[in-house]
């Protein structure tokens, strides 16, 4: 399978979530699972059922962040030498040439992408058309309204 990109962060976030889950969540359902089996008959016992499901749930989420993690890239922008060239967690700033508007967004791996908190996917139109530019250039980006063009104003690798 290939290497997914993860930035430190995103990496950091998926590990205590996965610690999280093993260490807290876990114990916790095991222990709702015993208490539930000791009221009895268990076809009929909703609390079991309930706790079945949130252990499937909880393991299933586990294998999915092991999995992530065990095929993650994990990219420190911090160290990279990027020649001042938007890179894969870089933190770049845009200006829409047409409406002069100002956003800044951190190129991030596919699971850490959150559009409200400014990290967009290393896969979406906009960082793809990103990738690789420098300070003062302009880019093109095919948005399903047409074309827009956007101004690169500074580039961060924090």
């Amino acid at each position: 399978m290939d290497k997914v990109p993860l930035t430190v962060i995103g990496a950091d976030k998926l590990q205590k979530e996965l610690d999280e889950l093993k260490n807290v969540i876990r114990p916790r359902i095991i222990a709702a699972i015993s208490e539930a089996r000791a009221h009895g008959d268990l076809k009929e016992n909703a609390e079991y059922h309930a706790a079945k499901e949130q252990q499937s749930f909880t393991e299933g989420r586990i294998a999915d962040i092991e999995g992530k993690l065990s095929n993650a890239q994990i990219i420190d922008v911090t160290t990279v030498d990027a020649g001042g060239r938007v890179v894969f967690g870089a933190t770049v700033e845009i200006e829409d040439i047409n409406t002069e508007e100002v956003v800044t967004y951190q190129i991030v791996g596919v699971d850490e992408a959150d559009i409200k908190e400014g990290r967009i996917s290393v896969s979406s139109p906009i960082a793809r058309s990103l990738i690789g530019k420098e300070v003062e250039d302009v880019v093109t980006v095919k948005t399903p309204g047409g074309d827009k063009e956007f101004e690169i104003l500074s580039i961060l690798y924090v």
